[in-house]
């Protein structure tokens, strides 16, 4: 069984998908976390793999950027190959003070400034949010693993390249932690198809502190905290 964008056969999927916005991130957690893996789709180069971490089944898989591309794929993944919780782990930039470079944010929820759910034909503003049973099993584990990891609002832009320079500001007076650019398309892909979805997000730059954006190997060193956490919650 195979879809369009994705070429595996029914089972070759956990029910557990990490997913990462690059396709080489979601490589390097294969070779990195997991054993007995195997490559279950390169379509498009959106690379996939299925193993084991501490005896559970777990995939990872990229998303590409943006709320169409990580929608697609969440879509077909939940429809087609029985999974039944993805989790994003991905970097943002960071709006508040709260969360420094580096910093863990546990998204509670996502804004968005997209047009995209108004597919969704909905008589009013719905409200992205990620699922609770996981979000709570996320804050019990960066505390068992004694990971400093904030709660809060982020925002799923559109925009990466902007002539509002200063339209940030806004979204950061209502307490938004940062802003990527996927996670209210997974939130609403999620809940449409009665499937489960979280985000963690490590802060890579930053609006408002004056610190240095995160090098490679920095990257590599602090995103691990966000991937133990993934993979404990794994199901």
């Amino acid at each position: 069984m195979s879809t369009p964008h994705n070429r595996a056969e029914n089972g070759d999927f956990a029910k557990t998908v990490l997913m990462p916005g690059d396709p080489l991130r979601a490589k390097f957690i294969a070779e990195n976390y997991l054993e007995d893996v195997r490559l279950v789709n390169d379509v498009r180069g959106m690379l996939g793999y299925t193993g084991y971490y501490k005896g559970k089944k777990v995939s990872a898989m990229g998303s590409g950027m943006g709320i169409p591309s990580i929608s697609l794929y969440a879509h077909e993944l939940y429809s087609f190959y029985g999974v039944e919780s993805i989790i994003r782990v991905g970097t943002c930039g960071g709006y508040s003070e709260k969360v420094p470079v580096g910093g863990l944010i546990l998204a509670q929820a996502a804004c968005t400034n997209s047009a995209w759910m108004q597919s969704y034909s909905l008589p009013g503003t719905y409200a992205p949010i990620s699922d609770f049973g996981m979000l709570s099993r996320a804050v019990k584990t960066a505390e068992e693993l004694g990971i400093r990891a904030s709660v809060g609002n982020i925002l799923s832009s559109d925009e990466f390249y902007t002539p509002d320079a200063e339209g940030w500001k806004k979204w950061a007076a209502m307490g938004v932690l940062g802003v990527e650019m996927e996670s209210a398309g997974l939130f609403c892909t999620a809940a449409y198809l009665g499937k489960k979805a979280l985000s963690i997000l490590t802060v890579s730059d930053h609006f408002v502190l004056d610190q240095a954006d995160l090098t490679s190997d920095e990257r590599q060193t602090t995103l691990d905290d966000m991937i133990r956490i993934a993979l404990e919650i794994a199901e």
